[in-house]
C-alpha cells in the first residue's frame, strides 16, 4: 500500500510546488519585467493619486466630460459586480431604458444619428471605450461646457482614438477615462462653470 501512496504523494507535492507556486511566480515576475504598467492593472494617476484603470469604465455624467457607454453592472460601473442586463430585445424594460437614454442625448444633439453604444450597455457593464461616433456626438456639448471650440475637443478625442489591432482585429474606439483626463489637463473647466463638470475622475 505504502509503495503506491509514496509516489502519488510525491507527485502531488511536486506539482503543487511547480504549478501552484513556481509557475504563478514566474509568470508574475515576467509580466512585471516585460509590461509592469499592464501587469499592475493599467492604473492611471492624476496628481499622484490613482483615478482609475484604462481597462475599467467609470460613470461620468457631466456635460464637460465624455460620457461612457451605459452600464448594468450592479448600481452601474461596479467593478465588483460585472454584468449585463440580460434583457431580451423585446423586453419592455430594455425598450424603456433605450428610449430614456436616447431622449437625454436628443437634448443636446437633436438631429444626430444615435450610435448603438450610446443607448445599450455592454456585456460586462465596465466597457472603458465608446465608439468614435458616440464620442464625436458629444464633442459640441463638451466644448460648450468648457467654453472652447469644438475643433479643440475633437483633436483630443482623435488623439485618444485607438485603431483595430493589426488593422483588422476589433473596431476603432475611444478610451473614456484617458480622454477625460486629457480634457481636464488641456482644456480645464473655467471658473463659474463647475456645475457643468459633473463627475471628474475619482479614486
Amino acid at each position: 500500500m505504502l509503495q503506491h501512496l509514496r509516489p502519488a504523494l510525491a507527485c502531488i507535492l511536486l506539482f503543487t510546488l511547480l504549478l501552484g507556486l513556481g509557475y504563478p511566480l514566474a509568470v508574475t515576475g515576467l509580466a512585471q519585467l516585460a509590461m509592469p504598467h499592464q501587469a499592475d492593472g493599467s492604473l492611471l494617476r492624476r496628481d499622484g493619486r490613482v483615478v482609475g484603470s484604462a481597462l475599467v469604465g467609470q460613470g461620468f455624467t457631466g456635460a464637460a466630460y465624455l460620457n461612457p457607454r451605459p452600464s448594468a453592472a450592479g448600481e452601474g460601473y461596479d467593478a465588483a459586480s460585472s454584468s449585463g442586463s440580460n434583457l431580451g430585445p423585446l423586453n419592455p424594460e430594455l425598450a424603456s431604458a433605450v428610449a430614456e437614454r436616447a431622449a437625454s442625448i436628443r437634448a443636446y444633439a437633436p438631429a444626430a444619428a444615435i450610435p448603438a453604444d450610446a443607448v445599450t450597455a455592454s456585456g460586462s457593464g465596465l466597457d472603458p471605450h465608446v465608439s468614435p461616433e458616440y464620442a464625436a456626438l458629444q464633442a459640441p456639448r463638451i466644448a460648450a461646457a468648457r467654453a472652447v471650440s469644438v475643433a479643440e475637443v475633437r483633436r483630443i478625442i482623435g488623439a485618444h482614438t485607438e485603431q483595430p489591432l493589426l488593422g483588422f482585429v476589433g473596431q476603432p474606439r475611444v478610451n473614456v477615462l484617458l480622454t477625460n483626463l486629457a480634457l481636464d489637463a488641456r482644456l480645464p473647466v473655467r471658473q463659474g462653470r463647475a456645475d457643468d463638470a459633473g463627475r471628474a475622475p475619482q479614486t
